[in-house]
């Protein structure tokens, strides 16, 4: 019952306290609309700036890992071996490195089914793919090209890349005898969706084959190369019966790419590579986007909370005589501190939720002036953030000037001119 009298009380004056406080604000519109424009600024700049780079971002790993995959599990690396030193003798040695010829992964079906098991009790992993991948020439007439023959799994690979979103012409097959070709390819040999194309490995192993379907995937790189077949094609031509020599996984969450690389790493024992150790620079510009959000964030909060301080501070001054007034008819310290910090919370909320609008129009605005190279999202998460953060600026900036008022001596504060 007591826990209940004092919660009630507490209702009570807070309901007084709240009423002084938008008096006070709506004593002086002026300035009180002036602060709340200057703060939904700092909030329309942290929605929009937040949302352009977060669809930045998105674009760019969209166009950089929608081609890759997160993670690469290849067979152990090769090295030499070295005599052991005699015992109390130190070695001094100097090494070329092994060259790594083409290999599979032992029990690489083992591998995969404990993937997939692991991935799905988890939820980390979106595929596990086999791919045997080797180079060779591809040859029209008496035009020759180095290539790259990715042996695939159809169903299993359109979770690492789904191929048919690329196509130019033709359609997706890798059966028996049909492969599919990159367009600088296509354009290096003179081919199109129906010619006959002789496919050399070495060692007398070539077959000639049939282009049914043209990709372009947007990397020069592998438009030039890339000539997708499937995996028992491939194996027959590199010479690897049965054998894979890569597992691609995509996994949920790209940003945990290198934790879990070295997790399989360990678990497996094989060589494991993430996207981020392979595109260091990629990596470290996404980064430094994270930073100058964050930033932002740090500075327009600041600038908020600078801005209602200064306005509370000469709000306090100006009312000097007021607070006294309510001193002396029995308010206490922690009624006025509440009064203040009030007008700071309520400045930091109205702010936040015309700043959140203007954002919101900013970001239709970006989404359909012209043709953009990425459409920006606005997520829920975003929106609320942009209002919690203006909010408790708000409440923080009105804390010193709240605690001044509160301290004030009644008998001194009325008689203030």
């Amino acid at each position: 019952m007591l826990f209940v009298k004092r919660l009630a009380r507490l209702r009570d004056s807070l309901w007084i306290e709240w009423r002084i406080a938008l008096r006070f604000l709506a004593d002086n519109p002026l300035q009180t609309l002036l602060i709340s424009v200057a703060i939904s600024v700092g909030a329309a700049v942290i929605v929009f700036i937040t949302a352009l780079i977060v669809g930045l971002q998105n674009n760019v790993i969209d166009k950089t890992l929608g081609t890759q995959a997160h993670i690469r599990i290849e067979a152990t690396r090769q090295h030499n071996n070295l005599s052991p030193p005699p015992d109390n003798k130190y070695l001094w040695a100097l090494e070329s490195p092994r060259a790594q010829r083409l290999q599979t992964i032992n029990n690489w079906q083992e591998v995969r089914d404990a993937l997939d098991n692991y991935g799905a009790v988890n939820g980390i992993l979106n595929t596990v793919s086999p791919l045997i991948s080797g180079p060779a020439f591809a040859q029209k007439g008496t035009a020759r090209a180095s290539v790259a023959l990715m042996g695939i799994d159809p169903t299993r690979y359109s979770g690492i890349i789904n191929l048919n979103d690329y196509l130019q012409a033709g359609r997706f097959s890798v059966d028996a005898g049909d492969v599919l070709i990159g367009s600088q390819l296509a354009t290096d040999l003179g081919l199109r969706t129906g010619d006959k194309l002789r496919l050399n490995a070495g060692d007398n192993r070539q077959t000639v084959v049939n282009v049914v379907g043209i990709f372009e995937l947007g990397v020069r790189e592998l438009d030039s190369r890339y000539v997708y077949t499937s995996l028992k094609q491939a194996q027959a031509l590199l010479d690897l019966p049965g054998g894979v020599t890569i597992l691609e996984l995509k996994i949920n969450d790209v940003f945990a790419a290198e934790y879990w690389a070295q997790r399989i790493s360990k678990l497996t024992g094989l060589y494991v590579q993430s996207w981020m150790e392979s595109n260091g620079q990629l990596l470290n510009a996404l980064q430094s986007q994270s930073m100058t959000t964050q930033m932002i964030r740090v500075f327009v909060a600041m600038s908020v909370i600078f801005g209602i301080a200064s306005v509370l501070a000469v709000s306090v001054v100006q009312r000097t005589r007021e607070i006294g007034i309510l001193r002396a008819m029995g308010s206490s310290q922690q009624q006025i501190l509440r009064v203040f910090l009030l007008q700071g919370g309520l400045l930091g909320l109205a702010g936040s939720l015309l700043g959140v609008l203007v954002g919101f129009l900013l970001v239709l605005l970006f989404n359909n002036l012209g043709k953009s190279l990425f459409v920006l999202r606005l997520e829920p998460s975003m929106l609320l953030s942009a209002i919690l953060i203006a909010t408790v600026a708000g409440v923080v900036a009105a804390a010193v000037p709240a605690r001044r008022a509160a301290k004030y001596d009644p008998a001194v504060a009325i008689r203030y001119v």
